[in-house]
């Protein structure tokens, strides 16, 4: 079953000072629930605009974007916001609130959902124990290293059990070790059903990917499955 759909979708950034700047030119695609998927290419090819747009973080400037064939082309913002609640993302610039603990900063998306302030603690506690910082739980993110916010953000990203994960370059940020500690939760979380969508070069990533989209220059040159 397709899980998303684009439909000819592009994305022009304007400005008054400097020619329009299209970031996605007619990209079509299907992504399968369930789905391992990377979005691969150089920088500037278009990546993490596609995952924004997945992700309903941005509307494109033309064409459609489909989830589970529901058009979400004329949804009002409060709508897209309810499919957002769907969704776990693991931002590149890691996007982390200053001055909270870090298990307050992982489960805050809970906070909106009326989960108890217990359960909120005992699942910061288990998904930071499995990234390997459970001991920092009580630290504020200014403190961590940029390795140790990127775990971080993979950790908020997980613990509302999404139904679909979208990371830019989850393992950018970490040494090997700790990068193939993420790759191997991501794949563990797709084995249990959710979608993982995901911008990387990391080799490890595309290894274990089961659909890779080649981009170049915001249009897809290559789709593997």
């Amino acid at each position: 079953m397709t899980m998303l759909e684009t439909r000819s979708v592009s994305k022009c950034y304007r400005s008054g000072r400097v020619p329009d700047v299209w970031a996605l030119d007619g990209v079509s695609l299907k992504i399968a629930r369930g789905c391992f998927c990377v979005l691969r290419g150089s920088s500037g090819s278009g990546k993490t605009t596609l995952l924004g747009i997945l992700g309903a973080l941005e509307r494109p400037t033309r064409g459609q974007v489909l989830l589970e064939d529901r058009d979400l082309r004329d949804l009002s913002d409060v709508a897209l916001t309810r499919i957002r609640r769907r969704m776990g993302f693991v931002f590149q610039g890691f996007s982390l609130i200053r001055r909270l603990p870090i298990g307050d900063v992982v489960t805050y998306p809970l906070i909106p959902r009326g989960v108890s302030r217990a359960e909120r603690h005992a699942r910061a506690r288990r998904i930071l124990d499995s990234l390997g910082l459970g001991h920092r739980i009580t630290a504020e993110s200014e403190s961590l290293s940029a390795g140790e916010q990127q775990r971080v953000s993979v950790a908020r990203a997980l613990v509302s059990d999404p139904e679909i994960v979208l990371a830019d370059e989850p393992t950018s940020n970490l040494d090997p070790i700790n990068s193939r500690e993420v790759a191997s939760l991501l794949q563990r979380v797709n084995e249990a059903g959710t979608t993982v969508i995901i911008a990387t070069h990391d080799e490890n990533l595309i290894s274990i990917a089961t659909q890779v989209i080649q981009l170049d220059s915001g249009t897809v040159t290559a789709c593997s499955s």
